[in-house]
């Protein structure tokens, strides 16, 4: 059997104390709520696909600004193991006749209060771990990441 991990980016995006966040059906059908997150496709740089997936799943237009840093999860429901490159992004521009990914239920602003109250909605640990890394002030340059 060969391992085969799988390449995924999310970003935090922050405006006046809320967080950009979605709600979107599991693969079993649970609402859980996420940051844009997704797969990096073949051939994409990494801050290229955290722009894609957040307008994807948001219709938010974001620049990133930062990396937070690269987190390595272990899904207990299948055994997979996800790398998640996480990054900082400023917000850019909305268009709220988008039509948002399939799964997706909307994108909403929470408070970090607000996130931790639904810590069992939370499709991973992950989610309230990167917010809380980027609270408390940790950030990486984008030149961290070299790609072509």
């Amino acid at each position: 059997m060969r391992w085969t991990p799988h390449a995924t980016v999310a970003t935090i995006v922050e405006r006046d104390g809320r967080f950009l966040l979605v709600e979107e059906l599991s693969a079993d059908g649970h609402l859980v709520i996420n940051q844009p997150a997704g797969h990096l496709e073949e051939n994409e740089a990494f801050t290229d696909a955290a722009r894609r997936e957040t307008l994807e799943e948001t219709g938010w237009q974001v620049t990133p600004t930062h990396f937070l840093g690269l987190y390595v999860y272990r899904a207990p429901a299948n055994g997979v193991t996800y790398h998640r490159a996480c990054f900082i992004a400023e917000a850019v521009s909305h268009d709220p006749e988008r039509d948002l990914d399939d799964g997706i239920q909307r994108a909403l602003w929470l408070t970090r209060d607000e996130i931790a109250d639904r810590s069992e909605m939370l499709r991973s640990k992950l989610v309230l771990e990167c917010i809380d890394d980027y609270l408390a002030g940790t950030r990486y340059p984008l030149s961290l990441i070299h790609e072509p």
